[in-house]
């Protein structure tokens, strides 16, 4: 591994993320895959990932000429989810590719882009490979680096075939593919401006539900600067509103030195409904909410909102954790219109992804023992 990758690698990927029932913010249906070029420390080709071992395997030669630097594709697997969100994994997939890009970009990695041209990514043959990725998203690792458009190579050769697909699995994949290729010209690069501490980095986790569920609400300035880094990191995303809890529960929007108040009453109580009956969300402190996605909405749109939501979020969760906030992404929405509950037209304002958090429950004294408690006499 190059010196110049393995930090970035190392920090972001890496590990033991590989959990199947992610509900968004896990690397499960995400695979990465490295384009190096000239100036990469690689010899010029298509390398495969391991995120258990931390290794590259080199995957097949380039198709045309080689890019300057080396570039992670992320490609979607959805048979990885399918399995235990059927017909939700599609979405799911795309929320797991935001958060893997933000991963990246929090390691250090200077430049990405979510909607890449199909002509830069050309596809490896891999003789003996089961399904292909589904390129989503491109992040560029080395400082320097450019992706050239190049002429279409040979497709992939599978070398053996493959028994028809389950229906959700096909399904999922046909979506994929329809949201992949839709309203792409050159892609667009963003310059990356939120690298994180490595101890952030590495204390990123997803609390457990029972912490969740009786975490207190965090103090407004501490909300907001939550909601400021799931807003400023990619232009173009969803809208981002925060459902608090708490003696004064709310649903609240950003405003100009502080937060806005956009409704009130028990929304903590829907949202939990909401999210695939998780009733532990009606007791968490605050819930970050990435709204937008109108039912109507193009292929192209659909896909830049889902793959900013995740990388809005991933965003957020690694600004809680420097805050000391737990944190948890949720992904899985049902009937979620945000918009008609507030009493606005119905399919505009779903909502996409979430994030709950909050301050740390206090701990509870110990209970006393049963039974008669000892007495001692006193004159």
């Amino acid at each position: 591994m190059p010196d110049a990758l393995d930090p970035v690698l190392r920090h972001s990927v890496a590990g033991g993320r590989l959990r199947p029932a992610a509900s968004a913010g896990a690397l499960h249906p995400v695979s990465v895959r490295l384009l190096a070029g000239t100036g990469a420390g690689l010899p010029a080709g298509h390398y495969a990932y391991d995120p258990a071992t931390h290794r590259l395997h080199p995957a097949g030669p380039l198709t045309g000429p080689p890019p300057h630097g080396a570039f992670a594709i992320l490609g979607a697997v959805p048979e990885r989810t399918v399995s235990h969100y059927r017909h939700r994994a599609w979405p799911l997939t795309l929320l797991d590719t935001g958060h893997a890009v933000a991963a990246l970009v929090a390691a250090g990695a200077p430049g990405y882009s979510l909607d890449p041209a199909p002509r830069a990514l050309p596809r490896p043959a891999r003789p003996g490979a089961g399904p292909d990725e589904i390129p989503l998203a491109v992040v560029r690792l080395t400082p320097h680096g450019e992706l050239e458009d190049r002429p279409p190579g040979p497709p992939p050769t599978t070398g053996v075939p493959h028994p028809a697909p389950h229906p959700d699995i096909a399904d999922a994949r046909r979506i994929l593919r329809l949201l992949a290729s839709s309203g792409r010209g050159t892609g667009t690069w963003y310059t990356a401006r939120r690298r994180a501490a490595r101890p952030v980095i590495a204390a990123r986790r997803s609390a457990p539900v029972d912490v969740l569920a009786t975490a207190g609400r965090p103090p407004d300035r501490l909300l907001r600067r939550v909601l400021t880094a799931a807003g400023s990191a990619a232009p173009g995303g969803p809208d981002w509103w925060l459902a608090v809890g708490g003696t004064r529960p709310a649903l609240l929007t950003a405003a100009p030195g502080g937060l806005r108040t956009e409704a009130t009453g028990p929304v903590l109580d829907t949202l939990a409904r909401w999210a695939a009956g998780q009733s532990w969300l009606a007791g968490t402190g605050a819930v970050l909410l990435a709204v937008g996605c109108p039912t109507a909405a193009a292929p192209a749109r659909i896909r830049a909102e889902h793959l900013r939501a995740g990388y809005g979020i991933g965003h957020a969760q690694l600004t809680a954790t420097a805050l000391g906030l737990p944190a948890r992404p949720v992904g899985a929405w049902q009937r979620a219109d945000l918009g008609a509950a507030l009493g606005g037209p119905a399919g505009r304002r779903w909502i996409v992804h979430g994030l709950a958090f909050g301050t740390a429950p206090r701990k509870r004294p110990p209970r006393a023992r049963s039974g008669r408690p000892d007495r001692t006499p006193t004159a």
